[in-house]
Formats: structure tokens, sequence, C-alpha cells
């Protein structure tokens, strides 16, 4: 994939702002910035870490310690062909993550698959999360259908086709009509990395794993539901209301399933975090706030 200069930039500058880590034996990277109370974002798919990079100070300048990091395959993580890439292994890879980024126990924010994925980890370590702030994702994972941007990446063949197609200039307006509102707080070129950081070392490769090994069984939705039913921290929605992909159905799901009236809504849509990111950090900060 050939990158403008603004787009190199761009990634460059990402890069410059957080550092390299191992953990599990995969090597991925982070972003980290301010004290205080530790905020882990998780991202979903088909982003990284980079979908937090103007949440982060955001954060920081609510006087938390804001943490973003990369799942593996996706990002500037490491992209290992052995990897358990399902919503299982990479929950387990998270509590590894978070415990050589030396936290103990944090505010969550979780974004997309990135809520299935820490959701496991909360349930599994219930002492060790203070809040969480859940963004767009699901918890309907039983009778979940993925959006048709989407649905190709599941088929071999039409995924590795469908990705292929996923250049700049499509890919671009592609990523601006299913999750950013507001074109004007995200340049095409800040887009266009996201595509670079897709597909980058592998050609989306593992991605493709990714999409392949979504868990969308009655068990994992009855583990799921039994575990954030019994939580004892407080949750927070904060919902980009016009997501053409997970809507105000699963926003609906979301609240029944955490029992909670506690809902911000936005006028986003999927990628909230590029034109709401203000609305984000403070929502998280209050929330945080009273509880150390």
């Amino acid at each position: 994939m050939r990158l403008s200069e603004a787009t190199r930039e761009a990634i460059a500058v990402h890069q410059a702002a957080g550092e390299r880590f191992t953990a599990g034996g995969v090597g991925s990277f982070a972003r980290e910035q301010g004290s205080g109370s530790p905020v882990v974002c998780l991202h979903g798919v088909p982003t990284s870490s980079y979908l937090y990079r103007k949440l982060v100070p955001g954060l920081a300048g609510q006087g938390l310690r804001a943490i973003a990091f990369d799942f593996p395959g996706l990002g500037l993580a490491d992209r290992p062909q052995d990897f358990d890439y399902s919503w299982s292994g990479l929950a387990a890879w998270t509590g590894e993550a978070i415990d050589a980024l030396e936290v103990e126990r944090c505010h969550l924010v979780v974004h997309d698959v990135g809520g299935p994925i820490g959701f496991e980890w909360a349930i599994r370590n219930p002492d060790r999360v203070l809040s969480m702030t859940v963004l767009n994702t699901l918890l309907n994972v039983a009778d979940f259908r993925r959006p048709w941007v989407m649905a190709p990446f599941a088929h071999r063949g039409l995924g590795e086709a469908w990705l292929a197609m996923l250049q700049p200039g499509p890919g671009s307006e592609l990523f601006y009509r299913q999750g950013i509102a507001n074109r004007d707080a995200t340049p095409r070129h800040e887009v266009q990395a996201h595509i670079h950081l897709l597909k980058h070392r592998d050609r989306g490769r593992a991605f493709l794993r990714i999409m392949r090994g979504f868990e969308l069984t009655e068990d994992k939705q009855r583990f799921l539901w039994e575990g954030l039913g019994d939580r004892h921290w407080p949750a927070r929605i904060v919902w980009g209301e016009r997501d053409p992909a997970l809507g105000l159905r699963h926003l609906e799901v979301v609240q029944e399933v955490l029992g909670t009236d506690d809902v911000i809504r936005l006028p986003a849509k999927h990628f909230l975090q590029e034109d709401q990111s203000p609305a984000i950090a403070n929502a998280v900060g209050d929330l945080a706030a009273p509880l150390g």
C-alpha cells in the first residue's frame, strides 16, 4: 500500500508517542499518558490503539493514567501464526498485557469486540476492576449477525478478496460512512493510517483470523450475561447513536445486561473516539473520580 507523506507522518507520530512491550511472549505497542488511577482502553476491529490517540491525552487531562495497547494481530503488535485469536484467547492475553504494564486495578473502556474481550477479563478478575465505560459493542453474541461491511471477512477466499480491495481511496470512504459522523474531525490521511495499521506486516492475515474467531455461541453469551449481572463495579454506557453497524438495538441489549440507566448518547457513528473524545474523557473522568 502506497502511503502519502501525511499518512506516514501520522503513523510516525503515533509510534513515537508510545512504547513496545512484551506480554505472553508476544510483542505489542502501548500508548500511555498521565498519572493517577489507570484507565485501560481496549479497541476492536478493524482498529488498534491508534483509535485512542485523541482520548489518551483527554483522560490524562482528567488526572488519570491512560493506557491503550494493540491486540496481537492488529496495529503495531506482532502477528504470530500460532496465537489463539479467539475472543477467549485475546482476553487471556489482555490479562498478561495488563500485568506486563504493571497495572494492579483499573478502570476499563471497551469498544467493538474489545467489549466481549474486556468483559471476559473483567468477569474473571473482578477484584481488579474499578469501573467500566462501555462504548458501542455487542452482547447479543448468540444471535449476532456481522454487518454487511464486515461479513465477507468471516469467509475464506471472500475475506481475502474483500481485504485486498480495502485500499486508501474506497477504504477511507467506507470508514467515514460507517464510523465517523464529523469528517472534519479526522482528515483522510488519518483514516488511511487506520487501514495501513490493519494490513501492514502480514497483509491483514491475522485480522482475518480474528474475524473468524468470533465466539457466537449460547455458552459465551450466558457466561458474559451472568458474569456482568453479578459484577460489583459501576458501569456507564457512552454510545454513538448514529452507528450503522451496532445501533440502538445493541444499545438496548447492553443496557439490559448491565442493568444501568447511566447512558450517554452522542451524535456519532461507530468510531466515536474520532469525533467525541472530549465527551468520552469527561464521562470516564466523572465515573472514575469518586472511585480512586
